[in-house]
C-alpha cells in the first residue's frame, strides 16, 4: 500500500511550471510513452532485427508496431495483459506441433 504521507518530486526546466495538476497529467502521458515501448520490446522481438539497411530495419520496426497494436485489440477484446496473450498464442502452437509436428522426424 503506497502511504498517503509519500512525497513525489517531478524535476523541469521550465520555470513558468507551477500547477501540479498539469504536471501529473504530463507525467502519466510519459507513462504511457514508456509502457508502449517496454511492451513492443518484450512482446513483438523489436530488439531482435539484425538487419543493416535501413529500409529494411524501418520495416521492421512498423511490422512490430503492426503486430503490437492487435495485441492491443486483443487485450481489450479478451481482458487480458499483451504478455498473457503472446504466451497463450506460443502455448497453442508449441501444442499443435506436439500433436502434428510440421517437420517429421526420420528414424535411421
Amino acid at each position: 500500500m503506497v502511504s498517503p504521507d509519500r512525497t513525489d518530486y517531478v524535476v523541469t526546466n521550465d520555470p513558468t511550471q507551477d500547477s501540479t495538476t498539469e504536471t501529473q497529467e504530463v507525467c502519466a502521458v510519459r507513462w504511457k510513452i514508456e509502457q508502449l515501448h517496454r511492451e513492443v520490446k518484450q512482446v513483438t522481438g523489436l530488439e531482435s532485427c539484425q538487419c543493416r539497411k535501413q529500409r529494411i530495419q524501418r520495416n521492421h520496426i512498423a511490422c512490430a508496431f503492426l503486430v503490437w497494436c492487435r495485441f492491443k485489440e486483443l487485450m481489450y477484446e479478451t481482458r487480458r495483459t499483451v504478455y498473457q496473450i503472446k504466451h497463450g498464442q506460443l502455448s497453442d502452437y508449441l501444442i499443435q506441433q506436439l500433436k502434428n509436428p510440421s517437420v517429421k522426424m526420420r528414424l535411421a
